[in-house]
């Protein structure tokens, strides 16, 4: 999937998982938002945080039903995203949605995909979206070589990809939980 328009970042690190995302909001070469929220907590306590690259249509239609997915599952994210993974992908309508979902809650990254992938991440790190590889090898290089805490390691490496990716800006939203 090609998705430009966004990045998101999570970064797990130190006892914190921290996702952040620009906000800015493009039609072809033509940005028409520049502070829109792509982070968003879910759940009954909102211990549970999600970002999304792709349609904001799409995405908030997804993440209603990873929500509900959530409840279904007694907020198991592994289960909840492996049984949205199941529906996007052989749901008629759901089919059609393009965008990718990251999930986090205090032990668990993951990324979420309409061909049916859920990926869990070995290091902690997710970047999707257009910036998406840029802002994670800032943040894989921030976590390597400093003590950073996971959500200044997500500013800052979302403000390289800033300056980096023309479908990302530096109006950037962070949600942090404790681990």
């Amino acid at each position: 999937m090609n998705v430009r328009s966004t990045t998101i970042l999570s970064v797990r690190r130190g006892g914190q998982v921290a996702v952040g995302g620009d906000g800015q909001v493009t039609m072809n070469e033509t940005v028409v938002k520049a502070d829109a929220k792509k982070i968003r907590r879910l759940g009954d306590q909102g211990q549970v945080i999600c970002g999304f690259a792709g349609g904001a249509a799409d995405a908030f239609a997804l993440m209603e039903r990873f929500e509900g997915k959530l409840k279904d599952s007694s907020g198991n994210i592994r289960r909840a995203a492996v049984e949205l993974a199941k529906a996007w992908r052989t749901d008629k309508m759901l089919r059609r949605l393009e965008s990718l979902l990251v999930v986090v809650d205090a032990e668990t990254s993951l990324i979420i995909s309409g061909s049916g992938d859920v990926i869990e991440p070995a290091d902690g790190l997710i970047g999707i979206g257009s910036g998406g590889a840029y802002a994670r090898s800032a943040a894989a290089a921030l976590v390597k070589h400093t003590e950073m805490a996971a959500e200044e390691t997500v500013r800052e490496a979302l403000a390289i990809a800033a300056d980096v990716c023309i479908y990302t800006n530096d109006r950037i939203t962070v949600e942090v939980l404790e681990a």
